[in-house]
């Protein structure tokens, strides 16, 4: 009695195509590691962490008591022992309210006599922020259990990697296009086994994401000389130099275009080697002509939604810039090759090619990973991406085929 196909996941790769595939990963690490080794920052080459404060001063937890003073300016605020004080206005820009909590500078030793012993810094934004915090790990861990916790471990260790490696290096003045491959594969490596698991299907996505990785780069490479990005565009240029000398600003530039199209690469990567998968689970018979043609069409409806993705994003970033540059009389030719603009421009052009080569590339590899067809495609119910122009149509027919079929 025939039967219709399966519609499970496809199985496991051919030990050849893991053999390989593990050979190419493990070198890829291999390289990351040494990578890794050689741009390590020597403790000495590292600058030393500037104060937070001046000498003198102090921090202190208060809480505005009052509106501000029309004639002097000064705001009622009430320390943590019940005391009072006045803490200078930060002006019309930061408006105060009663009961907001403030980091104030204590100013009163370091101070001229008459006045106000307080300075405001900053509101204290810990409780909300963690409330955030604790909410989205309740939400992820509900919706994706321990995949998700899986998932925000790695987004851990992936901090850990730039703070302890990425941003010293870089502050160091080691080779910021050197740093950028090495952070953005070592991440990739710490994420995508840790949040999907080992097997072939996270390992297929893993090379597409190393490579796309690697057309950034060179695209971000050749993009920051063309478009003479420098790095000096915001109020970090002026920081930079005079803290971390051998600090290399254009590079600095460089890597953040590169870690900036980490997340949206592995996003797409991902999705393209598990369409593959699944469409080989519902398609045994499919040619592997047929797999590529058919999971194409899901990545080019991901370009088309993550393209615009990340123009939008930012746009919400960089709000008040944009609103900025829009005030001035100018044409828009100007104002977006202007240097407050060309940078993020740059960024949003690089990220978006190297996703775009990236589906491609990962649909390709899976592909030639996934396990081959079972039997010739001619009389069975396989792909047809060339008549029937609906993805999900084979899924359809091997379902309507089987609740035919007695027994099945």
């Amino acid at each position: 009695m025939a039967h219709a196909p399966s519609h499970g996941t496809a199985g496991p790769a051919a030990p050849k195509t893991t053999f390989f595939l593990v050979m190419i990963l493990v070198s890829a690490l291999l390289a990351t590691l040494a990578g890794l080794w050689l741009l390590w920052p020597a403790g000495t080459d590292v600058p030393d962490r500037v104060p937070a404060r001046a000498e003198g001063t102090s921090f202190v937890d208060v809480t505005v008591a009052g509106l501000a003073d029309p004639a002097t300016g000064a705001v009622p605020v009430e320390l943590a022992d019940g005391t009072t004080s006045r803490m200078q206005s930060p002006g019309p820009s930061v408006p105060l309210e009663p009961g907001d909590r403030i980091t104030a500078v204590d100013i009163s030793q370091v101070s001229q006599p008459g006045i106000d012993p307080l300075v405001f810094l900053d509101f204290q934004r810990e409780l909300p922020i963690a409330l955030l915090a604790v909410a989205y790990a309740l939400v992820v861990l509900l919706v994706a259990r321990w995949r998700g916790l899986a998932a925000m471990a790695g987004l851990g260790l992936a901090f850990v990697v730039l703070l302890g490696f990425t941003m010293p290096a870089l502050l160091a003045g080691q080779n910021a296009f050197g740093v950028a491959l090495v952070t953005s594969s070592l991440i990739m490596f710490v994420t995508l086994y840790l949040a999907h698991g080992l097997s072939a299907r996270t390992s297929t996505a893993l090379l597409g994401t190393l490579v796309g990785l690697a057309l950034t780069a060179g695209i971000a490479a050749w993009a920051a000389r063309a478009a003479q990005i420098t790095g000096t565009t915001d109020e970090a240029s002026a920081f930079l130099p005079s803290s971390a000398p051998g600090a290399d600003l254009r590079g600095i530039a460089l890597c953040g275009i590169v870690l900036a199209g980490m997340g949206v690469l592995n996003d797409v990567t991902i999705t393209q080697a598990s369409a593959v998968w699944e469409l080989r689970g519902v398609a045994p018979t499919a040619t592997r002509a047929e797999l590529f043609t058919s999971a194409m069409r899901i990545g080019r409806d991901h370009i088309a939604s993550t393209v615009y993705t990340i123009a939008f994003a930012y746009v919400g970033a960089a709000l008040p810039l944009l609103m900025m540059v829009w005030l001035v009389d100018q044409s828009p030719a100007t104002a977006l090759t202007s240097g407050e603009i060309a940078e993020e421009v740059v960024r949003t052009l690089v990220g978006s090619i190297g996703l775009v080569l990236a589906i491609p590339v990962t649909t390709a590899i899976a592909t030639l990973t996934v396990p081959g067809p079972t039997a010739e495609p001619a009389d069975g119910p396989g792909l047809e991406p060339s008549s029937d122009p609906e993805l999900m149509a084979p899924v359809s027919e091997a379902w309507a085929a089987e609740a035919r079929t007695p027994g099945s």
